[in-house]
This record gives C-alpha cells, sequence and structure tokens, in this order.
C-alpha cells in the first residue's frame, strides 16, 4: 500500500519533518515515496495515499496547486480543506464563527491610527513573505507596501503587532486525527525596524522552535478553532498557531491544515503517532 509524500522541486528530499515522517512508515513496512506535487512523471493514482507535506511553493501556483490536488484520488488534507486553508481569510470565517482571532482588516484604505505597530501581509503567502512589521515613523514605507501587494493583485491583511509575540512568541498546538499531539514554541520572527525580511529558512535565527507544553486555555482554543472548520471535515493534520492577546488571552494567529511544519522531532513519539495514523487510514 504505497504512499506519496507530496513536495515541491526545491526540496525534493523533502524537509526534516517529511524524512521522519518516511523512516516512521518504513518502520511500520509501509513504502513510501518523495515526490513533488507538480512533477508530471508521477502517476498520482497509484498511491494509495497521497499526503501533502511541504509544498512550500503553492502560493506561486495556489490555482495549479489545487487543481492537482482535486485531481489526485486520495489525498490528506482533502481538497476543499486545501481551497480554503491556502487564503488566510479563511480567518474571518473563523472570527464569524466566535472564534477569537487577532484583529484583522483586509484591504484597508489607510493606516490605523489607534496601533502603535502592526503587520501587513499578504492573504496568500508562507513563511513570511511579503510580510513586514512597521511602526512610527514609518508611514511613508507602509504605505508603499500596501500599494505594491495591490499593485500584484494581492488581497492585504493589516494585523495590529501584539507586543507579547517579544516576549512569549507563538504557540504551536499539533493534531493528529483530531486528537491532541504536541506543542512547540516559534521564537519572534517580525523585526521592527526591518522592513520586508524575506521568508525565514532553515538556517534564519528568527522563529526558532523549542518544545512547549500546552495550557488548557490554549487547548481549548485550538478545539473551537478546529471544530468551526466548515464542513467538520476529519483532518489528518493540523496545527493552530496562537499569541496572547491584549488581555494575556490566547487568540489565533493561523490555522495551519495545507502544509505545515508539523515540528515532529519536538515529541518523541511523534513522527511514529503520524505515521501509524496514516497507516490506520491505509
Amino acid at each position: 500500500m504505497p504512499v506519496a509524500l507530496a513536495t515541491f522541486s526545491g526540496l525534493l528530499e523533502g524537509s526534516p519533518d517529511a524524512q521522519a515522517l518516511r523512516r516512521a512508515l518504513l518502520a511500520l513496512g509501509v513504502e513510501t515515496t518523495v515526490a513533488a506535487w507538480n512533477d508530471p512523471s508521477v502517476a498520482w493514482d497509484a498511491f494509495d495515499l497521497v499526503v501533502v507535506r511541504c509544498t512550500w511553493d503553492y502560493t506561486e501556483y495556489r490555482d495549479d496547486f489545487l487543481a492537482w490536488a482535486e485531481r489526485v484520488p486520495r489525498v490528506c488534507n482533502a481538497p476543499d480543506v486545501l481551497r480554503w486553508n491556502t487564503d488566510k481569510r479563511y480567518l474571518r470565517d473563523l472570527a464569524d464563527a466566535g472564534v477569537p482571532v487577532v484583529p484583522t482588516l483586509w484591504d484597508p484604505d489607510g493606516l490605523p491610527s489607534h496601533w502603535p505597530e502592526y503587520v501587513i501581509k499578504p492573504a496568500v503567502s508562507i513563511g513570511s513573505r511579503d510580510t513586514a512589521r512597521w511602526g512610527p515613523g514609518e508611514e511613508d514605507q507602509a504605505r508603499a507596501h500596501l500599494r505594491d501587494l495591490r499593485a500584484r493583485g494581492r488581497t492585504v491583511m493589516l494585523q495590529p503587532f501584539l507586543t507579547a509575540i517579544e516576549t512569549a512568541g507563538e504557540t504551536a498546538l499539533v493534531f493528529r486525527d483530531g486528537e491532541f499531539s504536541h506543542a512547540a514554541r516559534k521564537a519572534p520572527i517580525l523585526r521592527a525596524n526591518a522592513g520586508i525580511e524575506g521568508p525565514v529558512t532553515g538556517d534564519d535565527s528568527r522563529g526558532q522552535i523549542t518544545p512547549a507544553t500546552a495550557t488548557d486555555d490554549q487547548l481549548a482554543l485550538a478545539r473551537q478553532t478546529l471544530a468551526a472548520v466548515p464542513g467538520a471535515p476529519h483532518l489528518l493534520y493540523a496545527r493552530v498557531d496562537m499569541v496572547p492577546g491584549p488581555d494575556g488571552s490566547p487568540v489565533v494567529l493561523e490555522l495551519e491544515l495545507t502544509e505545515p511544519n508539523l515540528f515532529l522531532d519536538k515529541s518523541p513519539e511523534a513522527a511514529q503517532a503520524f505515521a501509524q495514523a496514516i497507516s490506520t487510514r491505509l
């Protein structure tokens, strides 16, 4: 029962996460292939399951990526989940469902005077690409950032920079088949007065990952978030990223259901448990 782990052409061996998952699957006797999602030579219908992992170029080819997912007979997560989740306007759906999320202005006409610092980013992006943190005295640069994104036809998001991120970072809660697996802490990524720094890479000092222990409040928010996903799909994997809000309570920054790093190296049993979940689906 062969399984494919989908990657992209710039990382044909897969991410460290995908490699760990492949080793765990092989230990269970599951034949596994790592292949680029847009490789025309791959017969995707020959696999009993295709698991989307590090398809980290999809933001440049979103329509093609979603069309590919629709053509794959058996893919996780499901194509309708991928379509919903690859545009961050899903945050509006979560907010409408009562989930506490980071306040967001969509395609704003101007800059908010009541936020000392704010973050501008496109709704379709990954790894902090085209994202920047702006503050007092940087209004001209921020407006130029807005204009540039709009000129490229991008939906613009404007959010307050929540200062607790500087000390608490982001907490990522990872779920497997709807059950909590483990948590990790991501150090701050966006620096003040740095402008648009480009995507975080493997050797980048920003966003360093360490194991974390999820609090009861964080677990409750993560479960509320997953329950608000349209159609209540059966998710093989999910990652809920949250930060402390102004009152200290957690709020959702992002919900990662497409190609998230699952930080399998931060939990001793995580790779084996995810491999078992895949084997069970087979």
